[in-house]
């Protein structure tokens, strides 16, 4: 008999290992270690919401006729970690070897190669691209940029396609998706759901153990099986998806979620398959109930963003997550931990972060991650907290999206320019700015918004690097026409304010 590996985002019932392998005669494995919970501080609702779930997929699993060895965190006889565990259970089943589907990150496909018994890794075909498939469209390509790479997966799935061309003419609808924050939301957000018995043992669990850890546990609410996950999904087609396209940039004070799906998190751990998700949203279009340009952009997140980072993560190998072009040393500073700040954007989306274990992709990109970059945080501890703090996060997915679009350490395999701006892109697309101790108008002063001396000190000192990108020559040709006298105003007050980030001091 052989063991069979079902990691904590591998909760999908056509698992490849579970498809290789014979209910009648091998053993499930699947374990809750102190390695995986702990190897960044991940957020209690993370924690939760992975524990929860794995315990109702193994329960399924056992109704379908597996035979499933679990260890839960709080078993004494657990080694606390996933190759510790196999190795007991091989011991315990006189196992001939272990079957698992290749993990999403190199730290455990790695460790999993290491092991002192047989194992057999298989490819998770749960993507639309394949490991190869992604490596023969990127061959030769001087930029890899996603755009391209989405209008194949358009064209293999045949999604919003009218023939050989486009729906509506257009593969890409986002210059309609960039609407500033409404007046109103007219959508209750996502569906939530009460603790059931397996969720509430869970949770005190999780907060026993891990009480300590950046994040609220309590109100809890994500859903914990395939069942929740597709009642939350058709909640969002039938509220959220109209007007999702129009207003997925946006930000408010009062609106944590806006128009948003919130489904990265079921995704990314198995409960809803990608294709299914998408189908679902172009049924919406084809039915007259959601316009092209909000289904168009939500489906290129998902089978093109989603699996275009994920090629670039494999591509890149392990050391992807240790790129640091830009030579940014500075420490992670303690707000993003819960300090003290009088930047309400950065406070609002970090305050959303430690209560729901999610911000929206301009919450991470423009404001948490606009401010690292301007600020020269090193991008290794802004990688290690965006993986912590989410719930949603595993290293394929999130550390493309941060060591590369967010922070540019990659040297623009992924963003063909850096994404920064001053304070008036969070203005234009937000209500943040209102009730800011800062002016966003003023671009120097004490008052002055910290994002508009930040911009052009960034600019100031990279110039070497992007006064020759043909994205930038506007930004360069700003700079150099303001008189000497304030550009050295700009810098020294930029030096004086990370001076005071670097102390400790609330800024």
């Amino acid at each position: 008999m052989r063991l069979v590996l079902v990691l904590g985002d591998q909760l999908s019932p056509d698992l490849s290992a579970l498809r290789k392998c014979d209910k009648d005669s091998d053993v499930v494995v699947m374990a809750e270690v102190a390695d995986e919970a702990a190897y960044v501080p991940h957020h209690p609702k993370k924690i939760a919401f992975l524990f929860a779930a794995m315990r109702k997929f193994a329960a399924k699993l056992r109704d379908d006729g597996w035979q499933v060895a679990y260890t839960r965190l709080d078993d004494d006889e657990s080694t606390g970690s996933i190759t510790g565990e196999l190795i007991r259970r091989a011991a315990e089943h006189d196992a001939s070897g272990v079957v698992y589907t290749e993990p999403g990150e190199w730290r455990l496909i790695n460790a999993l190669g290491d092991m002192p018994i047989k194992t057999h890794q298989l490819p998770d075909d749960r993507f639309i691209a394949s490991h190869q498939e992604f490596h023969d469209w990127a061959e030769g390509r001087k930029q890899l940029r996603m755009e391209y790479f989405y209008r194949d997966m358009r064209r293999k799935t045949g999604l919003l396609m009218d023939g050989d061309e486009p729906e509506g003419g257009k593969w890409n609808y986002d210059h309609d998706n960039r609407k500033p924050a409404p007046d109103q939301v007219d959508y209750s957000g996502p569906m939530q759901f009460k603790p059931d018995t397996i969720t509430a043992e869970v949770l005190d669990l999780v907060e026993n153990r891990f009480d300590d850890n950046f994040g609220a546990l309590r109100p809890f609410w994500f859903a914990t099986d395939t069942g929740q996950a597709r009642q939350h999904l058709a909640h969002w087609i039938k509220g959220g998806l109209p007007k999702f396209g129009d207003f997925q940039d946006a930000m408010l004070n009062d609106h944590q979620f806006l128009y948003h799906a919130i489904i990265g998190l079921y995704l990314n751990a198995g409960l809803l398959d990608p294709l299914e998700v998408c189908v679902q949203a172009e049924q919406a279009y084809n039915d007259g109930h959601a316009p092209l340009n909000a289904v168009e952009g939500f489906i290129r997140q998902i089978i093109g963003w989603r699996e275009y980072v994920r090629g670039i993560y494999f591509r890149e190998g392990p050391d992807y997550v240790t790129r640091n072009v830009l030579g940014h040393d500075r420490k992670l500073p303690a707000m993003y931990w819960g300090g003290d700040t009088k930047m309400n954007c950065m406070a609002k989306s970090l305050a959303q972060t430690r209560e729901q274990a999610y911000a929206h992709h301009i919450q991470r990109l423009m404001v948490t991650g606009n401010f690292a970059l301007l600020a020269g945080i090193d991008p290794a501890q802004v990688h290690e907290w965006y993986l912590a703090v989410y719930a949603d996060a595993y290293e394929w997915v999130e550390a493309p999206n941060v060591i590369g679009m967010s922070q540019f350490a990659d040297d623009g395999i992924i963003a063909s320019k850096p994404y920064i701006s001053s304070g008036n892109y969070i203005h234009k697309m937000s209500d943040y700015c209102g009730s800011c101790a800062y002016k966003v108008k003023d671009k120097t002063g004490d008052d002055a918004c910290p994002f508009n001396l930040l911009y052009w000190h960034f600019l100031d000192r990279h110039r070497d690097r992007f006064a020759g990108n043909p994205r930038m020559g506007n930004m360069y040709r700003v700079w150099d026409r303001m008189d000497d006298d304030r550009r050295e105003t700009v810098v020294a007050e930029a030096n004086n304010w990370l001076a005071r980030l670097d102390a400790g001091a609330p800024v």
